[in-house]
């Protein structure tokens, strides 16, 4: 397992990097924009993880801009931690065989998200290419939030 990033809803970009980067001196490595999806990532490294941030993804913050404007409260604008696996249909079996519910099921050989004890959110991601799709996953359902 390898930790990967912290996600962070924000409000305003140019504010957020702003912050981030010009006060904090956390610099810009990656952005991805999702006209599907409505949403906008900016992947950020602190100095010293610039270059593994850049060629190995990680570790990073991550920004999440939702271009349809919502007020996060309750702790929202907190997104998840996330974990890249070696295998995910092997982590969320081990993880279900000691009691821990799988909120959204690797359907797609990719990812999946799991709550810790204190609802803290984890998304687990495959390493590498995603594994093909497999049953039981590919038709479980969510469970609860994630």
């Amino acid at each position: 397992m390898r930790y990967l990033h912290t996600m962070v809803r924000v409000k305003d970009v140019d504010i957020s990097l702003d912050f981030y980067c010009n006060k904090l001196g956390l610099k810009e490595v990656r952005r991805v924009e999702s006209q599907e999806g409505k949403f906008t990532l900016i992947f950020l490294a602190a100095p010293e993880d610039e270059h593994t941030g850049i060629t190995e993804k990680a570790p990073l913050v991550e920004l999440t801009y939702n271009w349809d404007p919502e007020d996060y409260d309750g702790g929202r604008n907190f997104g998840h931690l996330a974990y890249e696996v070696d295998d995910i249909y092997e982590t969320c079996q081990r993880l279900m065989d000691m009691g821990v519910t799988i909120n959204r099921p690797p359907r797609d050989g990719n990812m999946a998200f799991v709550k810790s004890p204190d609802g803290i959110s984890i998304e687990l991601l495959q390493k590498g290419d995603a594994k093909a799709k497999s049953e039981p996953w590919a038709s479980m359902a969510n469970t609860g939030t994630w």
